[in-house]
């Protein structure tokens, strides 16, 4: 049985990985157990600093929850008591959550509220090309021939 010594690198990592599945289900409070406890935080300190995930933002969050309760668009709206197109413009990332909508999302979907109050990127309206485009005068002198 090898020291513990702290991972460096992935080397180390996967002789740490390797030797948690061997000790895994170790009783606690047993010399295995307690190697099994501190390989963890090591590997688990590791996995923190190399090979961190991000969090989702605040739109991703709602949605990965939506689909883990198994709620749809129209629950969420009677939730944050917004209309489907108000909460379209929302999941389509239009406009932005409210600070009243993050209460009412960090209570019913039990998400942080740092989560959803992380910064997320808006998405531009489309441009109407109609809109902008300028109104052609008509000519109102006739040429004589």
């Amino acid at each position: 049985m090898k020291d513990i010594v702290p991972i460096r690198d992935e080397a180390a990592y996967e002789e740490a990985i390797a030797e948690v599945r061997r000790l895994w289900g170790a009783q606690p409070d047993t010399r295995e157990g307690n190697r099994l406890d501190v390989l963890l935080v090591l590997v688990d300190d590791y996995e923190n600093r190399n090979h961190a995930i991000e969090p989702p933002d605040p739109i991703e969050a709602i949605q990965i929850r939506m689909d883990a309760m198994g709620l749809g668009r129209a629950d969420l709206g009677k939730m944050l008591e917004v209309s489907s197109g108000r909460l379209s413009e929302i999941l389509n990332r239009r406009r932005r959550l409210t600070i009243e909508m993050m209460r009412v999302l960090a209570s019913a979907l039990k998400l942080s509220e740092s989560c959803l109050l992380k910064p997320y990127d808006i998405v531009p309206p489309p441009r109407d090309l109609h809109a902008r485009r300028p109104v052609r005068k008509q000519r109102t002198d006739k040429v004589a021939a």
